[in-house]
């Protein structure tokens, strides 16, 4: 069987409303609130059966914030129009958009917790 093994991810916060602020601003998107359980969970947007893999921000004692954990790109329709408005929401740029040939273009960012995100598009 051939498939992508990435199929979830956590973003781990020290302040759940400040990120959570953070990526709907930035992704244009709505995040949403787990229930029933003891860790802190906003999910990001995920449908069954299409490209890409689930994730959420997490706050809990399992995992702390910071810039040196694996990293995760996230999808853009065009990653420059995120990266423009970054600093505006309390982030910093690490690398602006460049190319990366035929697999589109990509930025690095750092969110309002310290973790160091990429962005991903194809323009």
């Amino acid at each position: 069987m051939k498939y992508n093994p990435t199929v979830w991810f956590k973003i781990y916060v020290s302040d759940m409303e400040r990120a959570v602020s953070f990526y709907q601003s930035l992704l244009d998107i709505e995040l949403t609130k787990l229930s029933d359980t003891d860790t802190e969970y906003f999910m990001f947007p995920y449908q069954e059966g299409i490209e890409g893999s689930g994730g959420a921000l997490v706050k809990s004692n399992e995992g702390t914030p910071g810039s040196t954990g694996p990293r995760i790109y996230l999808a853009c329709s065009d990653c420059a129009i995120q990266v423009s408005k970054v600093e505006a929401i309390g982030g910093r740029v690490i690398s602006p958009k460049q190319s990366i040939g035929e697999f589109g273009f990509c930025a690095t960012i750092e969110d309002t917790e310290g973790n160091v995100i990429g962005l991903h598009s194809m323009q």
